[in-house]
């Protein structure tokens, strides 16, 4: 056909795909029982998260009634087997996160903080009795778990935790003495049980502390410009008294709370691109009714350039989120492949989310559309769980075996 323009199905000899979203068949990389938990996930959102998402995140309010029904739809310690927890794959995991995302990162957190987090930590280092006095409700969103690690002065150099847990008493009964300051808490104020780290004689251990133990104090941090449909908290511990069977114990050092860190990282690569894949599909919806000079916003070059770069990044983050999931549920994923995906995803959703909003227009400023909300609340998802400098420099000690940290 020279001389002439050709048509998407004169170059590829077939009809367009009816999916705006997967150009690549993703979905066909997915089995049939993937494909059911996404769907049922992707319902819930549709239906209890985004009618009422702009309300919670305008009010700075978290549905703590969510909790029991997401308990219900089986995401909370998804990946957790035994104690009442669902058992499911990491993909299926993944997936789920996505959708939750989709909606927001605020309910997305939630399920992360309480299972990747706070679950993970109980079932990985915990004792059988811990095990099964907090599992089976926590599992069930009865009860809401913290993660308490960052602290105002240590966020990214958890090393340097001021926290101090002194042993009170000796022998096999004696209890700890819990003192110390932590920032940036989720959940910290509805928690019914949080999992403390501090620094020790004997270096850092975890601790569980059960709502209303006297001593401690949980304070919503309010002036947030993101993620205000969740809670995030100051906490101070003075002089907590703590049993023996307080301590969680299997963990010994840094290592208990990265490895609960690397499973929430692992569901952040997912979630971003949710709410990517969720303010491209706004701004798509939205060029093709906006008319501008007697024609859809979509007709536009510029307008085109923008929905295809946004979509490019999508299928791309996507699908290197399902890999890291296949490699998770084969047992051969690695810290530095997590740092890989939670840097370029993350980046490249707030990438998305800023570019959908500039198709809006002014429209795009207010919480009728989702991609600003998007962007303000990834803004988040960028800082914790390690920085973008942090994975950086992850990457970096990986490719040239030369730690940069400090």
């Amino acid at each position: 056909m020279t001389g002439q323009e050709m048509t998407g199905e004169e170059l590829t000899g077939e009809a367009i795909t009816a999916d705006p979203s997967d150009v690549l068949d993703l979905d066909s990389l997915l089995s049939a029982e993937e494909l059911d938990v996404r769907q049922k996930v992707r319902d819930f959102t549709d239906q209890r998260i985004k009618p009422d998402i702009a309300r919670w995140y305008e009010d700075g309010v978290f549905p703590v009634e969510l909790a029991p029904e997401l308990g219900e739809l089986g995401v909370l310690g998804m990946h957790l087997e035994g104690y009442g927890c669902p058992g499911r794959s990491a993909v299926e995991y993944g997936l789920a996160a996505m959708e939750l995302e989709a909606g927001d990162s605020g309910i997305r957190t939630f399920v992360s903080v309480q299972g990747s987090l706070a679950m993970t930590a109980i079932h990985t280092w915990g004792s059988e009795n811990q095990k099964q006095e907090w599992l089976p409700r926590m599992a069930a969103g009865e009860v809401i778990g913290c993660f308490a690690l960052t602290e105002p002065t240590a966020g990214s150099d958890p090393a340097s935790m001021a926290t101090f847990a002194q042993r009170d008493g000796t022998g096999d009964g004696a209890g700890w003495v819990l003192n110390g300051t932590k920032r940036w808490i989720g959940l910290a104020s509805v928690a019914g049980v949080m999992v403390v780290w501090a620094m020790t004689n004997d270096g850092v251990h975890g601790f569980l502390v059960p709502a209303g133990t006297p001593g401690v104090t949980a304070t919503p941090i309010r002036q947030k410009l993101s993620m205000r449909a969740s809670i995030q908290c100051d906490m101070v511990f003075d002089d907590v008294r703590l049993g023996p069977e307080a301590l969680l114990p299997a963990a010994r050092g840094l290592r208990g709370p990265l490895n609960c860190l690397n499973e929430a990282r692992y569901g952040i690569a997912w979630g971003a691109m949710g709410a990517a894949r969720d303010s491209y599909e706004a701004a798509l919806a939205y060029s093709l009714d906006r008319l501008q000079f007697g024609k859809p916003l979509a007709g536009y070059q510029l307008t085109q350039e923008k929905l295809v770069n946004m979509l490019v990044e999508i299928q791309k983050g996507t699908l290197l989120a399902l890999q890291l999931g296949r490699l998770k549920d084969a047992g051969r994923l690695r810290p530095e492949q997590i740092s890989l995906a939670k840097l370029n995803n993350v980046r490249e959703a707030i990438a998305v989310a800023r570019e959908a909003r500039t198709i809006l227009g002014g429209n795009g400023i207010t919480t009728d559309y989702s991609p600003l909300r998007h962007a303000a609340n990834l803004e988040s998802v960028r800082t914790y769980e390690g920085t973008d400098e942090v994975h950086t420099l992850v990457l970096g000690r990986h490719i040239t075996g030369l730690g940069a940290f400090h």
